[in-house]
């Protein structure tokens, strides 16, 4: 049977006294892939940061890896092994694109830095010619690699995605995809907010659709995806 490493229950939260999450019920599987989907503006980006601590919490249970950690700090969150790779702002972009993965390594031995470094450049190759250049260089499809990759870093077992192939193209859109997908091989629980409904629920588990603040629907993401009236109705696609 599957251990269940979070599990949320009635959530309410938002930013400051503005209220965006009423009442959410989802739980993640260790070792799933589960996709957050739904209309902009739905309250998909606020879960993860009130979840990880970057925005307002008000009510509910929250609990990871069967820990009430409705009152932890960020930096507690990610010493448990959770980490964050927020859709904006996700790279220091005046440091390199080494200075950047070994700032995901703070604390870690030079080898171990380096070991780490290797591991994430065989995901990313792309990444490997311009470990001297700066991350303001770097294309967006780059950047989010290199996102990515400090995150992975610090050796989580957990990871929240925002919208990472946002504003990518395809290609890239394929590749982020894909290598998010082997993280989850490798054994990483992977929570993804993400516009791109097709690509992601093609590779998850399960998926959770929300709109209003609220989940609407939830279920087997292959089914999801096989649903026209879903489709249609909250994620702007057609049955093909």
């Amino acid at each position: 049977m599957a251990k269940e490493i979070l599990r949320v229950k009635g959530l309410e939260g938002g930013y400051g006294s503005v209220k965006i999450l009423h009442g959410i019920d989802l739980y993640v599987n260790e070792g799933e892939f589960v996709t957050i989907i739904g209309p902009n503006g739905c309250g998909k980006s606020t879960f993860i940061k009130v979840f990880f601590g970057l925005a307002t919490y008000n009510s509910g249970e929250v609990f990871y890896d069967g820990e009430d950690v409705r009152s932890w700090r960020t930096d507690r969150l990610a010493a448990k092994g959770i980490a964050y790779v927020p859709q904006v702002d996700n790279v220091f972009p005046s440091l390199n694109v080494r200075e950047n993965l070994q700032m995901g390594a703070l604390g870690l031995s030079n080898k171990e830095v380096e070991r780490r470094i290797t591991r994430a450049l065989e995901m990313f190759p792309d990444l490997a010619p311009r470990l001297r250049d700066l991350a303001a260089s770097l294309s967006g499809g780059q950047r989010q690699m290199l996102a990515i990759s400090r995150a992975l870093m610090s050796d989580p077992s957990f990871i929240l995605l925002d919208e990472p192939t946002a504003a990518l193209s395809p290609l890239y859109q394929k590749q982020i995809i894909d290598q998010i997908d082997n993280l989850r091989k490798n054994g990483i629980t992977i929570l993804i907010v993400e516009q791109n409904a097709k690509l992601s629920l093609a590779r998850s588990d399960r998926g959770y659709i929300f709109a209003g603040g609220k989940v609407v629907h939830t279920g087997d993401a292959k089914e999801i995806l096989e649903d026209g009236d879903i489709g249609a109705h909250f994620l702007g696609f057609q049955e093909e």
